[in-house]
């Protein structure tokens, strides 16, 4: 009967892993905007002194997202075991192995670390000067990446660009977490919550739900691919030919990669700029050097990673970062904590539980300010100030962006299997929550402490921090970024400096200064702030090592090599790489020296222009058999496009809003555009040739690999691909040139069944 046909469910591996999917979104979209809609009326309710709504966005909606990742992984593997007839998967050896060595060496290098920060501690206790611990601190820490970029050198392309393709996932999720917890995140984040309160948590919503779509629509599929950058895997997806108006016949494989690689460049570079600018910043303060110098001194270790070791020494290298940057920024977090009394808890070491009752003091000190006329008006931190559409548009931008980042999603070419690309990206959210679930409580408790012992103190007392940024243009008095207690008074042209009352609007803090002055805004000592400061170097360079990386593969490996000499030996391949490497970072680093805008915005405007540019294409490439190289090619040039243009026109060229849309959420015009050019000109042109079709087809198959089998499974395939030689040799002529050559078939052909 029709009726049962039309209602009948496809059982097969496909059609129950895309079901799963779709449930998946569905339950995502719904949480991710949701609750965020209900704001104003749940923040009317309490919860551990939280308003409730502050707290959904903050908490609630984050660990859902990994719940939801957990949820989907164990239903995912349940179908993947039925292809199986219930038989488990089992990692190699070999990768097994390797994750047992690497746990014992980063717990003693964990071990190492936390000994050196106490050591540093009693150095502070005998009184050594607070600028030579800074100093320790950041010598310290590039001496490091530079030892492990030593260590970890490679002159094999596996290595360099994928790191051999046996990254354990729990290490692979470290390294991820640690290159997308960049200067935007660590220095940058908690700054922005700050200064917006309730509308900066669109930042967390959007970075954390984006791995959702990372670990559903597109990481799996690119792993089982086996590519080493995503502009390959678009020029393999898209192929097909163009008839020109004299008859010739061209193939558009390499436009569209080279599209994709001019995608990757523009999204790449302007994060790789956020980097370095956050690096300068951390290193100016620290060691007391001009800013412009501490950019480009800050990319020494970075190159030495990148330059000697490629994918494999920045992986380790990462995951030795995200050890010390999780450190630096909950330790302060927790000393912070432990000092609140706010009644509903007390000496509490675990801080996104405690800084509830930090938030009603922060609102109860806004309406004081006003009444000792300290401030004329106050916008309250708890709620939203910006419409709804624009904390929803910049939500879903970075949600699609973070899918989208190139180099993010080549951190998934790493790992063994298929299974562990979806395992890494849990393991990925998981680390990252660990910051983003604290940066909350530490705005929060450095918001208190401003309000609280600087708004309305005399400028006779303010504190020493004021004037410590003020020297490098990071806070500013009365207007003027002042470096002492005389500076100050005669920027607020005030007789002497007890008699005049800071006001709230003549304080100004970068939101880029935020984490690494709070330790000395609340008063810790110095070494914690020295240990924030290595903490800001350890994001800045990690993500920047990944990002240097993206670039110079895609130059090298996607235009060089594919497109220009594709006869260039492995060795001359990365060569050219590592020269790349050096011209990139410098020009980032002059360009970060120009200070071209606060971080946070900067990276979102990366993730704009990944979102538009790589999404639809990758996405309808994965998803959508009929999409063709044509489509394509017009989806990246439409929607990228557009978004470069309304990006360059509103920063630079003076254009109003288009509806109030502001550009850190450029991709809501340009996403669209390239989705609907997309799919317009696909249905307009020849569908893609039967070779991209079984391509496809081959993604969303289900098949084994080898790194999934056990050392008998692989010994069994084994005896049955020498029988199975055997056979066939029999049944050809005697000679040997018939029995190579049906020897080499019946090999290639078992080969194809048992690979992906």
């Amino acid at each position: 009967m029709l009726g049962e046909k039309y209602f009948q469910l496809d059982m097969s591996y496909w059609g129950r892993s895309r079901r799963l999917v779709i449930q998946i979104l569905c339950i995502w979209a719904l949480v991710a905007y949701g609750l965020p809609a209900l704001v104003m009326e749940t923040n009317k309710m309490n919860y551990l002194g939280f308003p409730l709504g502050y707290y959904n966005c903050a908490q609630v909606i984050p660990m859902f997202f990994g719940a939801l990742l957990l949820i989907f992984n164990h239903v995912q593997e349940g179908i993947e075991a039925d292809q199986m007839d219930g038989k488990p998967m089992v990692e190699a050896a070999s990768s097994a192995a390797l994750n047992a060595v690497l746990m014992k060496v980063y717990v003693a290098y964990t071990g190492g670390f936390i000994s050196f920060v106490l050591f540093l501690g009693f150095l502070e206790a005998v009184g050594v000067p607070d600028q030579a611990i800074g100093i320790l601190f950041v010598i310290f820490t590039l001496g490091m990446y530079a030892a492990i970029g030593i260590a970890s050198r490679t002159s094999k392309s596996d290595d360099f660009y994928v790191a051999g393709r046996n990254v354990p996932p729990i290490f692979n999720g470290m390294a991820t977490a640690a290159d997308w917890m960049s200067g935007a995140s660590f220095v940058g984040m908690a700054g922005t919550l700050y200064a917006l309160g309730y509308d900066g948590l669109a930042y967390i919503t959007g970075w954390t739900g984006g791995y959702v779509l990372v670990s559903t629509v597109i990481a799996p599929y690119l792993r089982r691919f086996g590519s080493f950058t995503v502009p390959e895997f678009i020029a393999s997806r898209y192929q097909g030919t163009v008839q020109l108006p004299g008859g010739k016949v061209v193939e558009v494989s390499g436009v569209a990669r080279f599209l994709a690689t001019i995608v990757l460049l523009s999204c790449s570079f302007t994060y790789l700029t956020a980097q370095v600018y956050s690096t300068g910043v951390i290193v100016s303060r620290f060691i007391g050097i001009q800013f412009e110098v501490a950019v480009f001194s800050g990319l020494i270790g970075v190159l030495f990673c990148s330059l000697l070791g490629g994918m494999r020494a920045v992986t380790y290298t990462q995951v030795a970062q995200y050890v010390i940057l999780i450190i630096a920024y909950t330790v302060p977090a927790i000393c912070m904590s432990t000092t609140q009394d706010d009644g509903f808890n007390k000496n509490n070491p675990v801080e996104f539980l405690v800084y509830g009752g930090t938030l009603q003091a922060i609102a109860l000190r806004e309406k004081e300010m006003v009444l000792l006329g300290l401030a004329s008006k106050v916008t309250p931190y708890l709620e939203p100030k910006w419409r709804r559409v624009d904390f929803f548009a910049l939500t879903f931008c970075l949600m699609v962006g973070t899918a989208s980042l190139p180099h993010v999603l080549m951190r998934y070419f790493t790992t063994p299997s298929v299974r562990a690309a979806r395992r890494s990206v849990t393991w990925s959210l998981a680390f990252i929550l660990v910051l983003y679930m604290t940066a909350p409580a530490y705005a929060a408790f450095a918001k208190l402490e401003v309000y609280t012992k600087v708004i309305g103190q005399p400028l006779s007392v303010l504190p020493q921090w004021v004037f410590t940024y003020g020297k490098i243009g990071l806070t500013s008095v009365c207007g003027k970024a002042v470096t002492s207690v005389n500076e100050a008074v005669e920027a607020c042209a005030q007789a002497t400096g007890g008699d005049y009352l800071l006001k709230l609007k003549d304080l100004k803090i970068s939101k880029d200064a935020m984490v690494i002055a709070t330790p000395e805004i609340a008063g810790l000592p110095y070494t914690i702030a020295g240990l924030v400061s290595a903490g800001g170097l350890a994001a800045s360079l990690s993500t920047a090592d990944g990002l240097l990386l993206a670039i110079s593969n895609a130059l090298s490996h996607d235009i060089y090599f594919r497109l220009i000499d594709d006869k260039a030996s492995i060795q001359k391949r990365l060569f050219i790489s590592r020269v790349l490497l050096v011209v990139i970072a410098l020009m980032a680093a002059g360009t970060a020296a120009s200070k071209p805008a606060d971080i946070l915005s900067m990276v979102a405007w990366a993730f704009s222009l990944a979102a538009s540019g790589n999404f639809p294409a990758l996405v309808l490439g994965i998803w959508w058999r009929r999409a063709n190289a044509q489509g394509a090619i017009a989806g990246i040039i439409c929607g990228w496009g557009l978004t470069l243009t309304y990006l360059l026109g509103t920063v630079y060229g003076g254009w109003e809003l288009w509806g109030g849309i502001s550009n850190v959420a450029a991709a809501m015009f340009g996403l669209p555009v390239g989705f609907a050019a997309n799919i317009i000109v696909s249905l307009l042109t020849a569908p893609p040739p039967d070779n991209v079709l079984a391509m496809v087809d081959s993604l969303r198959d289900f098949k084994v690999t080898g790194e999934d089998l056990t050392a008998e499974e692989l010994e069994d395939i084994k005896e049955k691909e020498e029988a199975l030689a055997r056979t066939q040799a029999r049944q050809v002529s005697n000679t040997a040139g018939a029995t190579a050559e049906a020897t080499a078939e019946a090999t290639a052909e078992v080969t194809a069944e048992v690979s992906i």
